[in-house]
């Protein structure tokens, strides 16, 4: 094991430690992960794999103003743009965050779940639009502030915080659809925190 903060081993990364980079690629590979699984159906390994080594080409530009732990997050949300945009190539780029990755031909979430609650919330996360299920899993599974929100997107963290309210509104219209049935669908929304939680947990 490699000692060092998240900055002094990108450092190290970068000046050839290999050390360092599989230290770095540990301790963030399951947030880095979970940011993917559900939102594609059969590109996670590779889109991790190239989170890293975009971290890399992008050493340079990390100047320590925000946490390490953003700046990844901020670089697999562009690639995850990136993967859409070549995936559905009849609309235009900045319409990507608009469409559900449901309506962008996804395939079901290979997470696997027990509980319908979980597996309403799975679902209903992926019906609506890419930009609220990038926030709301940020914010349910990563426990990620407004502040960290805004600067992973790069907005203010009053913007953030609109768009966390808007996303939540949005997930529980996603939620009553889905569920079908009205007590399962008032479970859910009920305590989606707690069956965040348990689905993060299910992740590992």
């Amino acid at each position: 094991m490699v000692a060092g903060s998240d900055e002094a081993l990108l450092t190290a990364w970068k000046r050839g430690d290999r050390r360092a980079g599989n230290e770095l690629f540990g301790r963030h590979f399951e947030p880095v992960r979970r940011f993917f699984i559900n939102k594609t159906d059969g590109d996670v390994a590779e889109l991790v794999q190239n989170t890293f080594l975009r971290c890399l080409d992008a050493a340079d530009r990390f100047e320590g103003r925000s946490s390490f732990r953003t700046f990844l997050f901020a670089i697999a949300h562009n690639l995850l743009r990136e993967h859409y945009r070549a995936r559905v190539r009849d609309r235009r780029q900045d319409d990507i965050e608009e469409v559900s990755v449901e309506d962008m031909g996804a395939g079901p979430s290979t997470v696997l779940t027990a509980k319908r609650e979980q597996q309403v919330l799975l679902r209903a996360l992926r019906r609506i639009p890419l930009r609220d299920q990038v926030i709301l899993e940020l914010y349910y599974w990563e426990r990620l502030t407004a502040v960290q929100i805004g600067e992973i997107l790069g907005v203010p963290e009053n913007t953030a915080r609109s768009r966390i309210r808007n996303g939540k509104k949005r997930l529980k219209d996603a939620i009553e659809a889905v569920a079908r049935e009205p007590s399962i669908a008032e479970s859910t929304a009920n305590d989606l925190d707690g069956w965040a939680e348990q689905i993060r947990v299910q992740m590992q």
